[in-house]
């Protein structure tokens, strides 16, 4: 049901099944076993989920490189796989670096997340050092399917997702988000791995992915708790899925492999817009997973829920105690680089009007439908029913009704402007200048004083560019009363 414009997501999706259905078919047909072919099917997943650089061509060099982070891991994950103390030494080791690399930006979170995935995934199939040829060969497939298919059969790059960490957050040493992160997330991974071990020997690695996966794209200690019960929610419901879906099947090929389809397209379906749809997806196809290698049972499913909680308990321990992240300053950054969003669209959608063939307004409003989704990510902690801050709660809640309002009005601005019939004024112009006025002030680009001067009066109905453009002024002067008081003074709305 969340917007989604350009159907952006629709075909990133529909993309993803085809790369990672290549990347299988490619080692089956190559007569690699069936361990090889789903570690194969994987890191194609993982090639077109994390690789998101901002131009295309960043995204190639990205997709190179993503051998020789994971390799040299897969290697060591194999060959360490029978000396438990050595391997838990050096899965921590690879969760520090993984998660530190993200100071590096999109490129540094892709390499350290196929990273961590690919020592996770010698776990999860239980690979052993006299496969490590297949398994190279598998991954080396695979990436060459998905980049076949991203940058050759369907290249649809537009606009990518928002850094994991938000913008205008200096630092060094432990100042820096990105590696006070790091020690929190090797402090959750620590304890994951250590009480996950004591309920299982053999599939503790679920608790450790838990743990790591709650600290992605999360720069806050709200958002992590969040983050973390939202994974819980998602895979408590996954499981209920499986017990129906999975277990039935016996692993039976061909519904199996169909059903996985569905599930890789959900999961890149519902990344962005909620956490907990794309872990019900990822919790069944585990559960499909399992049942090809002929080991899924309801008491593994179970197992599978335990080791979550572990995780996620984990997780909230360590942004708590480990050197925690207040929430403030991220969710003012996200707000003002969505409000900026707001401007570029509707410059983009003037200049298309008055003419100019060049000018496409539809990429930042796609980009401002993933920062709206970030900005909700942020201010989760503050809306959630369960926090106490009522005042903050209320703020939250008016801000984010109001961004929403933005961005159904730039998509009604957006439209307006792709119809080659739509005419172009001078009152348009005018209403132009004003909502980047709004949007300067909101930012801090100039005085913050609250406006005086009234509103024009609304637009006839026959001018739909005119009325967005006059929605989109009123949501941005209605923004300054939440945004430019104390955090945690009483909301007072104005009528």
């Amino acid at each position: 049901m969340a917007p989604d414009p350009g159907l952006a997501r629709l075909k990133n999706s529909t993309r993803a099944v085809i790369g990672i259905a290549l990347a299988v078919a490619t080692s089956e047909v190559c007569g690699l076993s069936l361990v090889a072919s789903i570690t194969g099917g994987l890191a194609a997943l993982l090639a077109l989920f994390t690789v998101l650089d901002p131009t295309v061509r960043a995204q190639r060099v990205s997709t190179a490189l993503l051998p020789v982070a994971g390799f040299p891991v897969l290697a060591l994950a194999t060959t360490l796989h029978g000396v438990p103390l050595a391997r838990d030494a050096a899965f921590l080791a690879v969760v520090f670096a993984g998660v530190h690399a993200r100071r590096f930006g999109p490129r540094g979170h892709a390499l350290g997340v196929f990273a961590f995935m690919m020592f996770f995934v010698t776990q999860f199939l239980h690979a052993r050092p006299e496969q490590l040829p297949e398994l190279f060969a598998a991954v080396g497939l695979a990436l060459l399917s998905a980049a076949a298919v991203r940058f050759a059969l369907w290249p649809i790059e537009r606009r990518t997702p928002p850094a994991p960490a938000p913008p205008g957050l200096p630092g060094t040493g432990l100042a820096r988000p990105t590696t006070r992160q790091a020690f929190q997330a090797t402090a959750a991974c620590a304890f994951a791995l250590g009480i996950g071990q004591a309920l299982s020997e053999d599939r503790w690695y679920w608790a450790v992915g838990t743990a790591w996966w709650i600290f992605v794209n999360t720069a806050s200690r709200g958002e992590t708790l969040v983050r973390g019960f939202r994974r819980v929610l998602g895979t408590v419901v996954g499981i209920a899925a499986g017990l129906l879906i999975a277990v039935p099947l016996h692993g039976a090929p061909v519904p199996t492999a169909a059903l996985v389809a569905v599930c890789v397209f959900g999961i890149f379906y519902t990344a962005a817009p909620s956490y907990s749809w794309m872990m019900f997806f990822v919790t069944v196809m585990a559960g499909l997973l399992y049942g090809l290698l002929g080991v899924l049972h309801p008491g593994l499913l179970l197992l599978r829920f335990e080791e979550t909680a572990i995780g996620a308990l984990g997780a909230a321990l360590a942004v708590v105690l480990v050197l925690p992240v207040t929430t403030h300053a991220a969710n003012d950054a996200w707000i003002q680089r969505a409000l900026h969003c707001v401007r570029a669209s509707t410059a983009a959608s003037l200049d298309r009007l008055a003419g100019d063939p060049d000018a496409d307004p539809a990429p930042h409003a796609a980009e401002l439908e993933l920062l709206l989704g970030r900005v909700r990510m942020a201010l989760a902690p503050l809306v959630h029913p369960l926090s106490p801050l009522r005042a903050r709660k209320a703020r939250a809640r008016q801000v984010l009704g109001l961004l929403d309002d933005c961005a159904r009005e730039v998509r009604g601005l957006v439209a307006v402007a792709a119809d080659p019939q739509a005419s172009h004024d001078a009152r348009l112009a005018a209403a132009c200048w004003r909502v980047e006025a709004a949007v300067e002030t909101l930012t801090g680009s100039r005085e913050a004083s609250e406006p005086t001067a009234p509103l024009p009066p609304r637009p006839h109905a026959a001018e739909p560019a005119l009325a967005h453009l006059h929605g989109l002024e009123h949501a941005l002067v209605a923004l300054h009363v939440p945004l430019r008081t104390h955090p945690r003074a009483p909301l007072v709305i104005s009528a």
